[in-house]
């Protein structure tokens, strides 16, 4: 299963790759009326290997190679933005390395042109090619309000490759609930399924890799002692501490460079200080004090905390934009400096909040666990929340990271942030 959707990310990439280069001929052709020769084909591939590279990573950070976001790559809309931003880091490329030294830049353009059309045209075969193949015939041993919702989720998403059953004869896997692993005679039915060659899988292990969550049913005491033990990330917390460190000699140069413009942005559009201090829970849920950009009016907490919303009136002309941009989180590497904030970890929330959804969602204060951090995978696959709702869906991508934290999935949640921040998706 797990090998199945690696196997369709690299037939992915690789299509894509066929894509970008057969769109390099076609731009040769055009450009110069004629197939191109062997030196004129020699002169660009090189530089445009780097090009191609650069639109795969692209595509990877935008969720092109994501199984529950592939849908998204099929829209003509959503290729054309991803590859505006890869031609933008490839004139970079172009104009910065001079050893390439390739003009007219024309051909830049018009291999991205035609490298859209082909990469939405391999894209939409890619998906009917995926929805008419052989499914994985799936039966679900126990019913739950989750395990419906998943059923759902799996139907409206065929690409994905499972298709659902109602007969345990008749499937390829039958998976486990964990309320079905509660009844002898469930455990019993699962024990000659095995003997009769039937392959078994946790319910929760197939949530896991297709959503990136885990499953509200599988936490429980026994899910934390078996997936939290820090002894297991010891050596990822060492390089993790370096990452950081990096990292914030970088964003801080950012941030000096940046001050003065931002601050007289601020001051000049809104009455109020240029910073904002606020009260969250960190580590352990030990208060910590973040600092961030001022984005709202003066005093706009003054009847007490409230969560934010979409259109928020309290927001200013330049406060939406320092959102969208994220330029408003900047202040706080003062905070990873200080060893209390990480650049990648479960956001910290208000203490308000924080004791108000402990009540209501079990086991919510786990994501205080490890240290909270500027961006995480909550951040980057769910919307801002709002509610109880919302805070469970994050609860549910907090604990996949503090579960599956590593360095590549630290990397992968950096790379997407950056196309969060370029396509001003913040809020």
């Amino acid at each position: 299963m797990i090998s199945g959707n690696r196997l369709k990310k690299i037939s992915l990439a690789a299509g894509d790759a066929v894509a970008f280069y057969a769109s390099l001929f076609l731009a040769l052709t055009v450009r110069y009326w004629s197939f191109p020769g062997q030196e004129l084909w020699e002169i660009h591939r090189g530089p445009f290997l780097f090009v191609n590279a650069l639109w795969i990573l692209i595509l990877y950070i935008s969720g092109f190679y994501d199984p529950n976001k592939f849908i998204n790559s099929t829209k003509i809309l959503a290729v054309l933005k991803t590859m505006a931003i890869g031609a933008g880091g490839a004139i970079l490329i172009f104009y910065f390395i001079p050893y390439f030294n390739i003009a007219p830049k024309t051909n830049l353009f018009i291999d991205a042109a035609f490298s859209s059309m082909l990469l939405w045209g391999w894209r939409n075969f890619f998906k009917l090619v995926s929805i008419k193949s052989h499914k994985i015939k799936v039966f679900f041993l126990g019913e739950s309000k989750e395990t419906m919702e998943f059923k759902d989720f799996l139907d409206v998403n065929p690409h994905l490759g499972y298709k659902t059953v109602g007969d345990a004869e008749a499937a390829d896997i039958i998976v486990a609930t964990e309320e079905s692993k509660q009844d002898k005679e469930t455990v019993k039915t699962l024990y000659e399924k095995v003997l009769a060659g039937k392959t078994i899988m946790e319910f929760s292990r197939l949530y896991e890799s297709l959503t990136g969550k885990v499953p509200v049913s599988a936490i429980s005491k026994a899910w934390f002692m078996e997936n939290l033990l820090e002894i297991n990330k010891q050596s990822f917390e060492k390089v993790k501490k370096w990452l950081d460190l990096a990292l914030t000699v970088v964003v801080f140069s950012l941030f000096a460079a940046t001050f003065p413009f931002v601050a007289l942005a601020i001051k000049t559009t809104s009455p109020g200080p240029i910073f904002y201090r606020q009260k969250r829970a960190g580590k352990n849920g030990e208060p910590i004090e973040i600092i961030k950009y001022r984005s709202m009016v003066k005093d706009a907490e003054k009847n007490g905390a409230e969560w934010a919303k979409a259109k928020d009136n309290r927001v200013t002309i330049i406060g939406n934009f320092l959102r969208k941009t994220r330029i408003d989180e900047l202040p706080q590497v003062i905070n990873v400096a200080k060893g209390e904030l990480s650049f990648v970890g479960p956001r910290p929330e208000r203490p308000e909040f924080t004791a108000e959804l402990a009540k209501k969602i079990p086991y919510y204060p786990m994501r205080q666990l490890i240290k909270p951090g500027l961006t995480g995978w909550a951040q980057i696959n769910f919307p801002y929340g709002a509610s109880i709702e919302d805070a469970t869906q994050k609860l549910q991508y907090d604990l996949y990271y503090v579960k599956n934290r590593s360095l590549p999935l630290e990397i992968s949640i950096l790379l997407k942030t950056i196309m969060t921040i370029l396509r001003r998706e913040g809020r």
